[in-house]
């Protein structure tokens, strides 16, 4: 994105001239989807495409927030005063959000701040457009304020922003995927310990093709806090004989030994995912780091065939992109990543067949949805950071 723009885009809002210059990025999930809340692996990375801001100080006591993405909802002043206050169902709710943990936290805001945002992560498509945003108000208000919260601190306090003010019951992958980005490599986290390892991302001559349905979701209206109560409820009936804190806990073998004390079929599918893609995740780091790519890819695919029938969050559109894309030559593997119910899936494609595969993708695509998806290949980029001073 054209710094100059985000320059003057933030002269022409609030009068005077911005401070500093920052961006955070977006993520896509290789694999280990829905395993972030069931105590498994995930492995995602950020990548390119993400929210900037141009930042200035004011004098008004008052975050003053402006989004060239909402321009016609014109700056928005909250006083410094009125940042605990209930959400309001806009795009601001995750800049308050995140001001409302930090000084929870013990944080002091002792002044006002203008800020423009810009992003080009679609809305609503999968790419964690609101962990980057929180992210973002994390990174900006820790430099500008002088805080010194560790990365997986503001990490939590991004989730807290998700489960107790947004009201979206979400696991913890996505603001860490966000903030421990690293250009080149994918995270792979156990999100009971938070332990991660950052892995060299090698996909030799093949680029990670990101297919976006343009069919908006979100989260607080989809099934997502369902499939989370469902996982839930087999994890509490398995908890009658096993002593488990967590579905990840589980091996394949194990969870079918003891798959009859949920006996439910719904349940059992659910549940199933969640084991298995979980083992799914650690196979699939440990053939990227072996150089084996094509398991990976393999193991990449298998994940979509789970999401689309034992978690069932696919739908026609992401199913109509991720079996045409596998039957396009060059491509390795693919699957819907993120929450489903709309949004994206990636495709692992060799670079000389990109083209086609967009082409041929898109036009099956269009003829069976009747309209457009569209389509990006991701580069892999690092986490936030204020990325120069703004003149």
């Amino acid at each position: 994105m054209d710094t100059n723009e985000l320059v003057e885009g933030f002269q022409q809002q609030f009068g005077h001239s911005a401070d500093a210059t920052y961006f955070a990025p977006g993520r896509i999930n290789l694999i280990g989807e829905y395993t972030d809340f069931n105590g498994g692996h995930v492995f995602p990375c950020a990548i390119s495409l993400g929210t900037y801001a141009t930042v200035g100080a004011n004098d008004q006591d008052a975050l003053r927030l402006y989004s060239a993405n909402f321009a016609e909802r014109g700056v928005i002043e909250i006083p410094l005063t009125q940042i605990d206050t209930p959400k309001e169902g806009q795009w601001t709710d995750y800049v308050k959000g995140m001001a409302r943990e930090l000084l929870a936290h013990g944080a002091k805001l002792t002044h006002g701040l203008d800020i423009y945002i810009q992003g080009n992560l679609p809305n609503g498509a999968g790419l964690s457009s609101s962990a980057s945003l929180e992210m973002l108000t994390g990174t900006i208000l820790q430099a500008e304020f002088g805080l010194s919260f560790e990365p997986v601190e503001l990490v939590k306090m991004g989730q807290l922003v998700e489960n107790n003010y947004i009201g979206v019951n979400s696991g913890i992958m996505d603001q860490f995927a966000v903030e421990m980005g690293r250009a080149q490599h994918a995270t792979f986290m156990d999100t009971n310990t938070l332990e991660y390892e950052s892995v060299p991302l090698d996909l030799q001559d093949n680029v990670i093709l990101i297919m976006n349905t343009n069919k908006r979701r979100e989260l607080t209206d989809s099934k997502y806090n369902e499939r989370r109560s469902e996982c839930e409820e087999a994890l509490a009936r398995l908890q009658r004989q096993l002593d488990i804190q967590s579905l990840g806990d589980l091996d394949e073998n194990t969870f079918d030994e003891y798959s009859y004390l949920i006996y439910d079929a719904t349940l059992i599918k659910r549940a199933r995912h969640a084991v298995v893609e979980n083992q799914r995740t650690i196979w699939a780091a440990t053939a990227l780091k072996a150089g084996d790519l094509e398991r990976f890819s393999r193991l990449v695919s298998a994940s979509g065939v789970s999401l689309a029938y034992d978690f069932e969050v696919t739908g026609v559109e992401l199913d109509t992109l991720v079996t045409t894309a596998l039957q396009q030559p060059g491509v390795l593997g693919a699957r819907m990543t993120g929450a489903g119910f709309g949004g994206c899936a990636i495709a692992i494609v060799n670079k000389d067949a990109v083209a086609d595969v967009k082409q041929a993708v898109g036009d099956h695509y269009r003829d069976v949805v009747g309209y457009d998806a569209d389509f990006y290949v991701a580069e892999i980029g690092n986490g936030p950071e204020r990325a120069q001073q703004a003149v």
